[in-house]
């Protein structure tokens, strides 16, 4: 299967079943899950429904969450792209990579890269991020990227307040003048 987006470490490509074993090491992995919301998940049939999720929001939206890839060792790293939240009827930008990546710069290399491809190919008008407030490798991501804070809401009504990122093509490109 063929890049959908190329970065100068990094491919990403539609998630298939194929990556099911991956997936599994990432999501079962507590340090990853820790500022998710979501428990490590347990079984690889949860994994292959997750999966079954993303291919029909690629067919439905055009776009979601993709495998990331070493480009040179096409090593598994994790996942980064766009999922529409119908709840809030916007779209986030999320990324979910292997603690043995973390620190390397792929998750900004790949959001970057993910921004331009939504803001220019997809020509979306605004796209947004979501972090626990603990998480602030992720919030540093979201500024490094351009993004603006815009809130501290809960994502899902009585929970914990989170930290609410946005930005669109202009504060994108304004940002990469700087």
């Amino acid at each position: 299967m063929k890049a959908l987006i190329e970065t100068e470490r990094l491919w990403l490509r539609e998630i298939t079943l194929d990556d099911k074993e991956e997936m599994f090491q990432l999501h079962s992995n507590s340090d990853v899950q820790k500022y998710t919301g979501e428990p490590p998940v347990e079984s690889i049939e949860v994994i292959e429904q997750a999966i079954q999720t993303r291919i029909n929001d690629y067919k439905k939206y055009g776009y979601g969450r993709w495998a990331t890839f070493l480009k040179n060792e096409k090593q598994f790293v994790g996942w980064a792209g766009l999922a529409y939240l119908p709840e809030f009827d916007e779209i986030d930008l999320g990324y979910r990579f292997s603690s043995k990546y973390w620190g390397m710069g792929f998750a900004t290399e790949a959001s970057q890269a993910i921004l331009t491809y939504g803001f220019d190919k997809l020509k979306l008008k605004r796209i947004i991020a979501i972090a626990m407030k603990e998480n602030k490798a992720s919030i540093k991501v979201m500024e490094k990227v351009g993004m603006e804070f815009d809130k501290f809401a809960p994502y899902k009504p009585g929970g914990k307040d989170v930290a609410w990122y946005w930005c669109d093509k202009k504060l994108i490109s304004k940002h990469k003048q700087l």
